[in-house]
């Protein structure tokens, strides 16, 4: 029982930190880009702060992760992410939300994201990382489908019949009620951190600097073939962001119906993370996102082509699921490479800042680069070079996954630095 719960904690926590500065913007973005008077490209802009201030935060991050208890910092970061959508509810203009995605690119990763990773691979000891993390992504994504179908309702319930017809100011007030019950689920979510999460501490070698890790991990070529990896496949993960606008844009749907659309994708999450991490387990972790960067290919190439006439409605629809599964089951498990290239439980953090501070720079780039896409060749045109840009993305993924499987198979993956006292402070955690 204990067990459970300490998952499902570490669960809700991993996805609700991100509800203010995601959920809004991929579930809500016709509604976020009208009630703000945003643009694609602007909304693309602010989101590439965030990936800036996100970037820097990643790397000293794995290294705190190591040192400090991950009670404290997950709590700190919920409580500061939560505050902050307080001042997004008054709706500050262009430079006021740039600032304050810059801010959340700090309180969601500085303190949060290596911990979170550290506290996983603990979890699920030395043959079950697969599981371990599909649980994770997989019930984050029970977390996230429930959440914004909650948010969906809400939403709905404060605007007209047809929603069509809503106001400029109608709309407005509805969604400043979804931003707050984000701000108030991130504070709640600190309170089960803070009184079901451990209170014990991950201490590394305190006679080594702390940046000792990271000197380490640098020079590790399995270390950046994981980070390539995980620069694909959140490519991948971004582009779900566009699903709602490409369902009212294209699809001709209205906000509501765009919103449920991106919120029932989201409940395959949880079926596709966590098959992927049993195959994984049974498998491979390599293997397992290779297999879903090749699904990928052929999805976002159809979706390149595909009219929404006719059968084509229906080949759209298909695939537009069949993407949420692959793109889920890349999440579920490309931590668990983290097991499989053999790194060290004592470099856990150093590692995951660092694969973390190279993978996620699709942050800063992939949102501007789309945004600017899309306001090129408004409607149909420019969603379809949308997925053009994501099946360029993903046959770089398979190539990455091709060279990380042969580094595994020669021995540059193996010799990492010895260190008793550390290898000791570990395994009696």
């Amino acid at each position: 029982m204990y067990r459970f719960m300490h998952m499902a904690t570490l669960v809700i926590a991993g996805e609700i930190i991100f509800g203010l500065p995601f959920h809004t913007a991929r579930f809500f973005r016709p509604t976020l880009l009208e009630a703000f008077g945003f643009t694609n490209t602007q909304l693309g802009d602010v989101f590439a702060i965030y990936g800036v201030t996100a970037m820097i935060a990643y790397f000293p991050g794995g290294i705190l992760a190591d040192r400090f208890s991950a009670r404290a910092l997950l709590t700190i970061s919920l409580v500061t992410t939560g505050v902050g959508g307080f001042y997004m509810a008054t709706y500050p203009g262009t430079l006021g939300m740039a600032l304050l995605y810059g801010y959340w690119g700090v309180t969601t990763i500085l303190l949060f994201w290596a911990a979170l990773i550290r506290a996983t691979r603990e979890w699920g000891g030395t043959t079950s990382q697969g599981r371990a993390f599909g649980i994770l992504d997989g019930g984050r994504g029970v977390a996230a489908a429930l959440f914004a179908t909650l948010a969906v309702f809400v939403f709905a319930g404060f605007l007209p019949g047809n929603a069509a017809l809503a106001s400029d100011e109608e709309r407005r007030a509805a969604f400043r009620v979804v931003i707050l019950l984000y701000s108030f689920a991130a504070i709640g979510a600190a309170l089960l951190t803070w009184f079901l999460i451990p209170t014990a501490k991950h201490f590394g070698d305190s006679s080594r600097s702390l940046f000792h890790g990271a000197a380490v991990v640098i020079t590790r070529p399995l270390v950046w073939a994981q980070a390539a990896v995980i620069v694909c496949a959140y490519c991948g993960y971004k582009g779900l962001d566009n699903y709602s606008l490409y369902a009212v844009q294209v699809l001709g749907m209205n906000e509501v119906e765009g919103a449920r659309l991106a919120a029932y994708g989201s409940y395959i999450r949880p079926v596709a993370a966590v098959a992927a991490g049993f195959l994984a387990d049974r498998w491979s972790a390599s293997r397992t996102i290779g297999a879903s960067f090749i699904v990928l290919l052929f999805t976002y190439a159809m979706l390149s082509i595909a009219l929404p006439d006719g059968p084509g409605l229906a080949v759209i629809y298909a695939n537009i699921f069949v993407s949420f599964f692959a793109v889920f089951a890349l999440r579920g498990v490309y931590f668990a490479l983290l097991e499989e290239n053999k790194t060290p439980a004592y470099y856990t953090g150093a590692v995951t800042g660092m694969v973390s501070f190279v993978g996620y720079t699709p942050e800063i780039f992939f949102a501007p680069i789309t945004g600017r896409i899309l306001d090129a060749s408004p409607g149909i045109v420019g969603h379809q070079n949308y997925f053009l840009f994501l099946t360029a993305v993903v046959v770089i993924g398979i190539l990455v996954v091709a060279g990380l499987l042969r580094l595994q198979r020669s021995n540059s993956h193996l010799g990492w630095p010895h260190d008793p006292a550390l290898e000791m402070k570990s395994s009696t955690k």
